[in-house]
């Protein structure tokens, strides 16, 4: 009987193949009191474990190939760090030592500590720091463990496998593309979770959020992963077969075809020239958008450099990551996003010791965090100023509510500027300053934005959430986030018409510019510039090269008038065929 389970989609794509289950192995933590005279033994045993997953990581992380980019090797790297962390390394075998236990307890006992201390704080990426030290630690106890010395599993077996697993670590996910699985599957998790992201990078398809799927999935069931829909078909039928078998033929060809696109700028079928930005998160990442014809960087997210360190970088350091980025361009615009953090990421050194926000997705982050703490703003002004200096840079500042914010960021900049010319250091003459618009109060106030704004850039992934009031990583409610929801389309109309009456650009660079199942819903409603993750930029610009702006924009409004659900997806996926 064949059926179907409906999870959240995490990496598009199409995969058919037989399921392998990952079974973790389970065992009890012996947990016992030692002698004295043990102590220096347990110790050195903990040291012999915590040393063998620093030597798997470390294996898995030069098998990475060089062009998967920063962001894969990022995640191996923080566990590599936690690795090297005082709170795993150190504090365990003080445990060991002041109470006398073997080293599996103390462990236990110092991850519960963590993990106590990450419950306390409802933010979404801290929640990911949580499952970082749940992974680094479930190694660390397997390799306590008699027999569990590998650290991991044996990933040969899921080669030309649809692996599903209540969640994989990044390690492992890495570990099963070098071994040629064919998509992944998890329990837990959603479109932000490390597997999704890891999964996008490696080009796997997966669906997250199968809840039911330790219930229906059994080892050897032949199953066809929709990674796009979220869907998985359990035993299909040969009709079934067929058509996702032609669609993966459809997948690969295109993929061929949309690398002509690297080299053509993107210009509807009516003539009208789009500009295709990238979203860009570390320096070297830039390298991919060059390859595929980036016409800039429209979004570089300036707070990666703060993460998974003790202090924040100074202005030196700072200077010399964006001016490099910025060179690489090789005189393309860079769009430099200030400093996106909230008041409770301590872990990055930012206010450390400061309470936990209650909620801090409304409380003392970004541009407020910034504006508070004016040593640690001023330090990445003067460094964007200066990197200006080397080419065409545009300034962002997140989170921006209300118009006051902005007036003293350029009261800030115009301070930094003097200083810097007072110290005889060299600046860019130019620097546009603009906003990037994801609060609602912001989008409804666009027209007075665009008034004192050089550009404006839509982040619809706060934007959205904000507006619907959902958070798209609890996935008990992430089904209500819905991009064309008719405020979320609304308000992205407001932002674009705003700028068009003022003569100022307008960009997105949420993922939904990425998407490009809403390349032409955009289109049509006068979106001009794009900025997307690089593996996204060629798809963006295929549909663009086969779109006219003319229909587009008919339909579109039909779209926004309909009141009924069903008739606004319905008269959306129309678009597809305009």
């Amino acid at each position: 009987m064949n059926f179907s389970l409906h999870g959240v989609s995490a990496s598009k794509g199409v995969a058919i193949g037989r399921v392998r289950r990952l079974e973790r192995t389970q065992f009890e933590l012996p947990e016992y009191h030692i002698d004295a005279a043990e102590v220096d033994d347990e110790v050195a045993r903990y040291g012999r474990a915590v040393n063998d997953v620093r030597t798997h990581l470390m294996s898995v992380h030069e098998q990475l190939p060089k062009d998967l980019g920063s962001q894969v090797s990022a995640f191996i790297e923080v566990h590599l760090l936690m690795l090297a962390d005082d709170a795993l390394t150190d504090a365990p075998i003080a445990n060991i030592r002041a109470s006398l236990c073997n080293a599996e307890w103390a462990l236990k006992q110092q991850r519960d500590r963590l993990v106590a201390a990450f419950d306390a704080i409802d933010d979404p990426y801290l929640r990911t720091r949580r499952d970082d030290v749940e992974q680094v630690v479930n190694r660390i106890q397997r390799a306590l463990d008699v027999g569990q010395h590998d650290t991991g599993h044996d990933a040969s077996r899921f080669a030309d496998r649809v692996v599903f697993a209540d969640d994989l670590t990044p390690a492992d996910t890495v570990q099963m593309q070098h071994d040629g699985i064919l998509a992944v599957l998890t329990e837990y998790g959603g479109p932000n979770s490390h597997t999704a992201i890891l999964a996008r990078s490696l080009r796997i398809p997966a669906v997250a959020g199968l809840h039911h799927g330790p219930q229906y999935l059994r080892n050897d069931d032949l199953v066809i992963v929709d990674g796009r829909h979220g869907i998985v078909i359990v035993n299909p039928d040969q009709q079934a077969l067929r058509y996702f078998r032609a669609r993966q033929r459809d997948i690969a060809r295109q993929h061929t075809e949309r690398r002509k696109f690297r080299k053509s700028p993107a210009v509807t079928l009516d003539g009208e020239r789009i500009s295709l930005m990238a979203n860009v998160e570390l320096d070297h990442d830039v390298r991919a958008a060059v390859r595929v014809g980036a016409d800039g960087v429209g979004l570089f997210r300036t707070e990666m450099v703060f993460m998974n360190r003790p202090a924040p970088p100074d202005e030196e350091e700072q200077y010399a990551i964006y001016s490099n980025v910025v060179i690489e361009m090789r005189g393309k615009p860079v769009t430099i996003r200030t400093l996106d953090l909230g008041a409770d990421k301590t872990v990055d050194g930012v206010r450390p010791g400061a309470p936990a926000a209650a909620n801090p997705a409304l409380g003392l982050r970004a541009v407020r965090l910034c504006l508070r703490e004016i040593d640690l703003f001023k330090s990445q002004l003067r460094a964007i100023l200066r990197a200006a200096a080397h080419g065409p840079v545009r300034m962002m500042v997140p989170m921006v509510a209300v118009l006051d914010e902005m007036r003293q960021v350029r009261a800030m900049l115009q301070i930094c500027r003097e200083e810097l010319a007072e110290e005889g250091k060299v600046v860019g003459d130019v620097l546009a300053v603009g906003a990037m618009i994801e609060v609602p109060a912001a989008a409804i106030c666009a027209d007075l934005f665009a008034r004192e704004m050089d550009f404006m850039s839509i982040g619809t992934n706060d934007l959205i959430q904000y507006t619907i009031a959902i958070d798209r990583a609890d996935d008990e409610v992430n089904y209500l986030y819905d991009p064309i929801h008719p405020a979320v389309l609304r308000l992205v109309q407001t932002v674009i018409r705003a700028g068009q009456h003022a003569s100022v650009p307008v960009a997105m660079c949420g993922e939904m510019a990425g998407d490009a199942r809403y390349a032409r819903l955009l289109l049509g409603l006068g979106l001009k510039e794009f900025s997307v993750h690089p593996n996204a930029l060629l798809e963006v610009k295929q549909v663009i090269t086969s779109s006219s702006l003319g229909p587009l924009k008919r339909q579109v409004q039909r779209i926004m008038r309909v009141t009924r659900s069903s008739t606004r997806l319905a008269l959306f996926e129309e678009l597809a065929t305009i």
